[in-house]
């Protein structure tokens, strides 16, 4: 199952074996010409478990590293997904482009999951480290290649904006009741609450609809303006409080440490016909449903799209009289095991993981450049620094003035340093 520098597949080593590397092996499972070659973490335990994984579902043999410079040396990676924690991927980053910088790695690419950074100083340095190694690289953004939103993305510009213009608002949003790893709860190691952890999904997804396809959304779309609100509406209640701290120990104080549970953004554009188009994202971790609820709509001149992750083509119903045990194989971040409940058979493909690693897998084997890239990545860190700002300082963030993005390059969120104190 090895894959060899040159050959015509790609050998994929994972820097990170928790909840996202986990999907993403899953996700390899729809992905012709690539195995998993690698799976390096910190934990030897979720290592092991991710290479029996792979293995399970026969998309590779991958060889255990506890070390990701160790891993990137061996011949069989030819490219890294990062998707360690946010608070260590910037140092991961360094040793992987350490190594190829100076020739003890050979790699054709690197994909990073998101966020690309905690502030925009550290999204600008993977980005400088990334293209100082010369390698290709991908933002590991699945929302923008989920398949409903990919179809409907297309559809709608070719049968709505080509006969009546382009859209002009877009409307993102994704809920669920809350992380599964203490690292998420912590604003310093996260770099923010939820509208870190998910409003870069929704920034994303909402450049990505008001953009043609096949257009970068950089070159289509010029940010004007954010306004943003962000608020601890649940987890900060003492109940709650107490709660995470039962289930992740001390280091998770929401009475004295919280960090934002609920955001709210409005991004202002001006897109490439000089009109002004507006993107709306609203993400929480206050959400109690059925479980994960991704949604985007977009609206123009006379059409609209609408695209809802919890409206299945599947659905089961189980009476009181049954009593499940808690878990997640109907749909992820389920929060009941009763009742009409909508599933999923195939959440990795559904949530754009498969879609997205076969358009990395193809794009580093043929030598081009992914149409999700770092400095996209890059973007989203400086719009959600700019919602940030906008959310502490209660006004309108104006993206055209020099001013702001000097000092957007060096801002910290008050939630990231612990100071931040939600509303009573």
């Amino acid at each position: 199952m090895t894959a060899r520098k040159g050959g015509g597949r790609l050998g994929v080593g994972i820097a990170g074996s928790g909840f996202i590397a986990d999907f993403h092996t899953r996700a390899f499972r729809g992905v012709r010409d690539a195995d998993v070659t690698a799976v390096c973490g910190r934990t030897e335990a979720s290592v092991r478990e991710l290479c029996d994984l792979a293995r399970r579902l026969r998309v590779g043999d991958p060889t255990p590293y506890a070390d990701v410079r160790e891993m990137v040396r061996d011949p069989a990676v030819d490219a890294v997904w990062v998707t360690t924690p946010n608070h260590v991927r910037l140092e991961t980053v360094r040793a992987i482009a350490e190594e190829v910088s100076s020739g003890r790695a050979a790699l054709r690419g690197i994909a990073i999951e998101k966020p690309l950074g905690r502030t925009v100083a550290e999204a600008e340095e993977v980005l400088r480290l990334v293209e100082g190694a010369g390698l290709l690289h991908g933002y590991l953004e699945n929302q923008v290649f989920a398949p409903g939103v990919t179809r409907a993305h297309e559809l709608v510009w070719a049968r709505g904006a080509a006969a009546s213009g382009a859209p002009y608002l877009a409307r993102c949003a994704e809920e669920h009741s809350g992380p599964h790893s203490a690292w998420f709860w912590q604003g310093d190691k996260q770099g923010g609450g939820v509208l870190n952890d998910m409003m870069c999904h929704s920034v994303e997804a909402g450049r990505y609809l008001l953009t043609p396809p096949g257009v970068p959304a950089g070159e289509w779309l010029t940010p004007v303006s954010v306004d943003a609100t962000i608020a601890c509406l649940k987890w900060s209640r003492p109940a709650y409080a107490d709660d995470l701290a039962r289930r992740y120990g001390p280091e998770v104080d929401y009475r004295l440490r919280p960090s934002e549970d609920y955001a709210r953004a409005t991004v202002v554009y001006r897109n490439g016909d000089g009109d002004e188009v507006v993107a709306e994202g609203t993400t929480s971790w206050s959400y109690v449903g059925a479980g994960l609820r991704l949604s985007f709509e977009l609206l123009g001149p006379e059409y609209t799209m609408a695209v809802n992750s919890l409206d299945t083509e599947a659905k089961m119903f189980l009476s009181r009289e049954i009593a499940g045990k808690p878990g997640e194989d109907l749909v992820e971040k389920q929060n009941a095991e009763g009742g009409l409940m909508p599933l999923l058979p195939d959440e990795a493909a559904a949530y754009g993981y498969t879609e997205e690693d076969r358009h990395m897998v193809t794009r580093f084997l043929d030598g081009e450049a992914p149409a999700e890239g770092l400095d996209d990545g890059l973007e989203v860190t400086r719009l959600l620094m700019a919602a940030y700002l906008s959310a502490q300082e209660g006004r309108r963030i104006d993206l055209a003035d020099p001013a702001t993005a000097e000092r957007l390059s060096s801002f910290v969120p008050d939630v990231a340093q612990g100071t931040w104190r939600p509303a009573r």
